[in-house]
Order: structure tokens, then C-alpha cells, then sequence
């Protein structure tokens, strides 16, 4: 139950599904931490919810071993970790620029994992704890000319698999979300003649809440969302 849980570290900030999160744990009771690279971006979305921002590179070692420190300082240690952060480089398989490979399977996996270590180092002790990855389409269909993407999101979801595995009988619910399709935004706004044809950030947060609620004898480690008419 969301009662259990106290404070919320939300990785990957920016203003669609992680803002949604942000709204929807602070509504529930939870005091929220949020990280992105610039934390002078989450400003706004701080004063809203009451929640701390800092500054974090999640692929850098020392700087996600601070952040849990900086968190534990400000509220203690974190009992819910969710990790939303990715990076995307597109084009054709023959033509990709390696560093940009790098860079995407760093950001949307490496970075899960320095994140979900940190997070398991400090929860396990305790016997208590949630640690929930955002996956995508690509998490389990590596589409054309996106091939590091689906490198990262499929090393995700591996990550959340195996954890899952092994954390669960400590106590920790390990849960990866597979977003399967365009999430809403004022940018991407759903067209007037395709009602609820995107998903909605605050519906998606809805879901994370559940993992949350779920009794132990019960726990989803994946679950998949999407809209009524997309295609799977």
C-alpha cells in the first residue's frame, strides 16, 4: 500500500510522465525528490509539489552515490526509486555515430543500473522498498533505424528482470512499466478525432500507484500500457 511508502526519488525529471509522478506521490502523502541533469529546470515543478530537485548525471558513478546522499540528508532514505531517465539516437544502422550509441544505452541502461544499486544497497537492509524502471515499445520490439534505442530499453527491462528475481524475496518489489505508445503532451496533443489515442501522463502515474498498492502476496514485476487503439 501507497501508506507504507514515505518518500519518492524520481529519476529522470522533466515535465511529461516524471511530472505526473512527481503530482501523483506528493498527492498521496509522499515527500518526493526529482533529479535531472539540470536541476534549475525543475523549479517549477518543486514549487508545485513541495518536492526537492537536485542535479544528477545518472551514467556518472560518484554523482548518483551523492544524490542518494543529498536525499538522505534532506529526508531520509529514499523507500521508492523509480527511473525514468533515456536517451534516443535515431537513423540508419550503417550510419550511427558510436559515441551516440554510447551515450543511449548509458543513459537509458547503465544509469538504471547505478541508480537501482544505490537504491537495493539502501533498501535491502530494511526489508522494504520499490524500485520501478519506465520501459517503452521498444523494451520488447527493437523497431528500424532505432537500434540503440531498443539496446538500452531491452538491457532495462533485462535489468528489472533479474532484480526482480533476486530482490523480491528481500522484501523489494521490483516493477518495469512498458509505455507502448505516444505519451500525451502540449507538444503532442491528441487529435480531435482520435479521443484517447495517447496515453495520458497522469493515467500512466495512476499505474505506478498500483504497483505501489500491491499486497506482497501479488506483485507485478512488468506490467504494459497503452492506448485502447494502439496496435500490439
Amino acid at each position: 500500500m501507497t501508506e507504507a511508502y514515505k518518500i519518492a526519488l524520481i529519476v529522470g525529471t522533466g515535465s511529461g510522465l516524471s511530472a505526473s509522478l512527481a503530482r501523483a506521490f506528493s498527492k498521496q502523502g509522499l515527500k518526493v525528490a526529482v533529479a535531472a541533469r539540470r536541476a534549475g529546470n525543475l523549479e517549477m515543478l518543486a514549487k508545485e509539489t513541495g518536492a526537492k530537485a537536485f542535479s544528477c548525471d545518472a551514467t556518472r558513478h560518484a554523482e548518483v552515490t551523492r544524490l542518494f546522499s543529498q536525499v538522505n540528508d534532506a529526508f531520509a532514505s529514499p523507500d521508492v526509486v523509480v527511473y525514468n531517465a533515456s536517451y534516443r539516437a535515431r537513423g540508419p544502422f550503417i550510419e550511427l555515430d558510436p559515441a551516440e550509441v554510447e551515450k543511449s544505452i548509458a543513459v537509458t541502461a547503465f544509469g538504471g543500473f547505478l541508480v537501482a544499486q544505490e537504491a537495493a544497497k539502501r533498501m535491502v537492509p530494511r526489508g522494504h522498498g520499490a524500485i520501478l524502471f519506465t520501459g517503452a515499445s521498444a523494451s520488447v520490439k527493437g523497431y528500424a533505424q532505432s537500434a540503440p534505442f531498443a539496446m538500452g530499453k531491452f538491457a532495462l527491462r533485462g535489468l528489472a528482470q533479474s532484480m526482480a528475481r533476486e530482490l523480491s524475496p528481500h522484501g523489494i518489489h521490483v516493477g518495469h512499466v512498458v509505455i507502448d505508445g505516444g505519451i500525451r503532451s502540449q507538444s503532442r496533443p491528441v487529435p480531435p478525432d482520435k479521443p484517447d489515442s495517447m496515453l495520458d501522463p497522469d493515467a500512466i502515474a495512476e499505474n505506478y500507484l498500483y504497483l505501489l498498492r500491491q499486497p506482497r502476496s501479488a506483485w507485478a514485476w512488468e506490467i504494459e500500457l497503452r492506448p485502447w487503439v494502439e496496435k500490439f
